[in-house]
């Protein structure tokens, strides 16, 4: 190789009296003498260090800084004072030739390499190339490329084939903003880059194709968040001709575990077949559609029981319960859990124990005390128990309870196993719910689903017959320790579904066929049935290597503002180019 016989971890005892080249960072430099320093020289694959005996070589390493690239032509030596601690620490390099192949020309480095992930995050950004010379900081890369080539590979052996899809395609409306690309040729006219390749491999699987995988970037214009990404992510998408949710279910119940289990942190993964649980099952034991099954505790509905015990935020609400044995948690603890419960959920959390003596006492054990006898009865309780409350609307009060239950676990460990990946299906999601913003029918999850009935059932909604929430999908979720890793369905394949799917939202066929007329049209030249789901790369990364964040696992990831701070984007272009793409820019007034 070019300025290399060996790597930096390749040398060992058995090369001792070869003479050798090596190239790389000069990562450490410690001055004993005039003439005698210690020179330790950093590659992608390791250290090696070179030890200067001679007057001539001091001078060649005397004006550089750390991080200067060079390359060392020397002979390999035992070491009088052994390294145990790093694979090359039995040998050394006396050079006989030292070169300097890239100078650094700064005597302070923003950060110390091999300290970068303690540095502020912004300046990690910002100089990323620094951050990733960092060994723990590029192994998560490295471990990134291993997990999708591992899955790639396992996708083939399925008899899938690796199609890509187009990345300038149309807006359409599918959950999140758009980024738009503006097009030279047409003005007033836009591209969007794609949110997912939705659209794109259901054409494929009416195309004849059987078996559709990519490594696919989506790109959507949204807030970060610890486990996702501004503006660019990548999932393991994935549809199957002539399928049904079993069939997908089957496929990736075979590829993951065994990945999981190699490149994760832990090495124990579910094994097929994962657990299965309704959405309202879930929201009501767990709090959550993305429950962390690794947690021990579950909620209890106690609103009959305690509902109307005096406590004015019960009254008229549902409330929820989350009971904790062998809780040794003290007064601070517990009130900090609440606070911190109210920040995270926006909802007040309250909570009573039982103490060594068995009695009910704490938090709100007055208006609790008169039924004491039933209460612990009832939910079992014994000494030294906590229970945890919530109240309020009925999935208010479950959202509230979920995210206690996730904080109780932090607060008792005993509750939690973490030592292992936990995978479960959530399954049969509502097609529809009540939006936030705008207070009508909106789709729940992917509109392009089939509705568990059918068109049947479609048809007796818009006939007052059936209430509109109450329709499940064939839609499901991925769920691995409480982190969602993907949403997939079955697919709504006949147009006429379709067109009633959508008239339940206030679009109509006209606007079914202009919003999405590839796939309508496609659909009326008979296409099979067909399902799929798309893994998230980053977030399945993310967990495989116990990052906390997801930048943590992207080579060059935005920041929480969706900002490059490293490359400068978003940014200003010239006027020039504005004007090509006939683009006026209007200055933004502040309210």
């Amino acid at each position: 190789m070019q300025n290399r016989t060996h790597t930096c971890n390749e040398l060992r005892m058995a090369n001792v009296g070869e003479t050798v080249q090596i190239s790389g960072w000069m990562e450490n430099v410690r001055e004993v003498s005039a003439n005698l320093a210690f020179v330790v020289v950093r590659d992608f694959y390791g250290t090696t260090q070179v030890v200067i005996e001679n007057e001539e070589q001091m001078k060649a390493i005397k004006g550089l800084n750390k991080e200067s690239t060079i390359s060392v032509t020397g002979v390999v030596r035992e070491r009088d004072s052994k390294n145990s601690k790093i694979p090359t620490g039995d040998i050394e390099i006396v050079p006989e030739k030292i070169e300097v192949l890239g100078r650094c020309r700064h005597n302070e480095l923003p950060f110390q390499i091999n300290r970068s992930t303690e540095a502020d995050e912004t300046l990690r950004l910002k100089y990323r190339y620094l951050d990733l010379r960092n060994p723990e900081v590029k192994k998560n890369i490295v471990m990134r490329c291993n997990v999708v080539a591992a899955l790639r590979a396992a996708m083939m052996e399925h008899g899938f084939l690796e199609i890509t899809t187009p990345i300038l395609t149309a807006s359409s409306p599918e959950g999140a903003r758009d980024y738009l690309v503006p097009a030279r040729k047409h003005p007033g006219q836009f591209y969007a880059l794609p949110q997912a390749p939705q659209q794109f491999k259901q054409l494929l699987m009416t195309s004849g194709f059987d078996k559709y995988f990519q490594i696919a970037p989506c790109f959507r214009d949204e807030d970060a968040r610890g486990d996702r990404s501004p503006g660019e992510f990548y999932q393991l998408d994935m549809e199957m001709a002539f399928a049904s949710q079993e069939d997908v279910f089957a496929v990736l119940e075979d590829v993951l575990p065994p990945i999981f289990a190699k490149y994760g942190t832990y090495n124990t993964a579910s094994a097929a077949p994962f657990q299965r649980i309704p959405y309202l099952e879930a929201m009501d034991r767990y709090g959550s559609d993305k429950p962390d099954l690794r947690i021990d505790l579950e909620l209890t509905d106690v609103t009959e029981l305690i509902g109307g015990c005096g406590f004015g935020p019960f009254e008229g609400n549902v409330v929820k319960a989350v009971v904790v044995s062998d809780m040794t948690a003290t007064r601070k603890q517990i009130d900090k859990l609440c606070a911190d419960v109210e920040v995270v959920s926006g909802n007040k959390a309250f909570w009573f124990k039982v103490d060594e003596k068995g009695e009910i006492a704490g938090g709100i054990a007055k208006f609790v005390k008169p039924q004491e006898a039933e209460v612990i009865a009832a939910l079992g309780l014994k000494p030294n128990t906590f229970v945890g409350l919530t109240a309020g609307k009925k999935l208010a009060a479950q959202k509230t309870a979920g995210v206690m239950r996730k904080m109780l676990a932090d607060l008792c460990p005993a509750h939690i196993d973490r030592e292992k990946y936990e995978f479960c299906w959530i399954v049969d999601f509502p097609m529809y719910e009540m939006g936030e913003e705008s207070g009508e029918l909106e789709f729940c999850h992917n509109p392009f689903s089939m509705p568990n009935g059918g068109l049947e059932v479609l048809k007796a909604a818009q006939a007052g017959e059936v209430d509109p929430l109450s329709i499940t999908a064939f839609q499901y979720d991925l769920v691995c320790n409480g982190v969602e890793l993907s949403s997939g369905a079955v697919r709504n394949h006949d147009p006429e579904i379709m067109i009633e799917a959508f008239k339940m939202v206030r679009l109509g066929e006209e606007d079914v066929k202009a919003k999405f007329p590839a796939m309508y049209n496609a659909f009326t030249y008979g296409a099979p049935p067909h399902a799929g789901i798309a893994p998230g790369v980053d977030r399945m990364v993310m967990l495989l290597a116990g990052a906390e964040t997801i930048r943590e696992v992207i080579p060059f990831p935005m920041n929480k503002n969706a900002q490059d701070v490293m490359m400068g984007a978003p940014g200003y272009v010239e006027q020039k180019q504005l004007d090509e793409l006939h683009i006026k820019c209007v200055p933004v007034e502040n309210n």
